[in-house]
């Protein structure tokens, strides 16, 4: 695990953002994790949040124009992540999307700067896709070009209802889609070995063997 990650997954579980026990994902699983980018909900946590966002994207190599944020938590994650990158000398573009077009003013569904060039999707998680298949509707409508995925947390798990799962993740689903990179700040695979290392307190080690359990049942490769 790289340092990057670790130090995200300390801030994460310090701000209460990920959270141990039992949960119900909205796959209706029960999982012993849970995690809450909305919790992330003051300026210091967003601010740094937004470093841990930029430092990645920096660290991928890929080559981008601009950013652009899904409603709802996307516009945040997105401004938050050009301020960051602008704080670096990346000086940045940003743009968003409405739920519902405007119909006065200056209308349309898309706020912001104009989409064009190499665009970066910046989300919390990927759940099922259906929030990164429509950014990519929208950004190729304008002529731009989708080049990558950020997000926070990759929970490499299998997509699909109980009894019918897929051997892909959401996120590899996404990948062979639409033949971009996702870029996770951290990963399933960095949170056990966080839990395994000496960073995790006793109350947090008790969770391994649950996690662990879990990642054998949904986790893919």
């Amino acid at each position: 695990m790289s340092h990057l990650r670790q130090q995200f997954i300390e801030f994460s579980v310090q701000a209460g953002v990920l959270r141990f026990g039992e949960f119900t994902t909205k796959a209706g699983r029960l999982s012993p994790y849970f995690f809450n980018a909305g919790l992330f909900n003051d300026g210091a946590r967003l601010g740094k949040l937004a470093q841990f966002y930029a430092q990645t994207l920096i660290d991928s190599g890929v080559g981008f124009d601009m950013l652009f944020g899904p409603a709802y938590k996307g516009i945040t994650l997105a401004s938050a992540t050009a301020v960051a990158l602008a704080a670096q000398g990346h000086n940045s573009a940003f743009a968003y999307n409405r739920k519902e077009a405007k119909d006065h003013g200056e209308g349309g569904t898309i706020v912001g700067a104009k989409l064009e060039g190499r665009v970066v999707i910046i989300d919390d998680v990927i759940s099922a896709g259906t929030s990164v298949r429509e950014s990519v509707d929208m950004i190729r409508a304008q002529g731009a070009t989708p080049c990558a995925v950020l997000i926070a947390l990759d929970r490499m798990e299998k997509s699909g209802a109980e009894g019918a799962l897929s051997q892909h993740s959401a996120v590899q689903d996404v990948e062979q889609s639409f033949g971009i990179p996702v870029l996770p700040i951290a990963n399933l695979n960095d949170l056990f070995a966080y839990l395994s290392g000496p960073g995790a307190s006793a109350e947090l080690g008790q969770y391994k063997a649950a996690v662990a359990a879990y990642r054998q049942r949904y986790g893919v490769a």
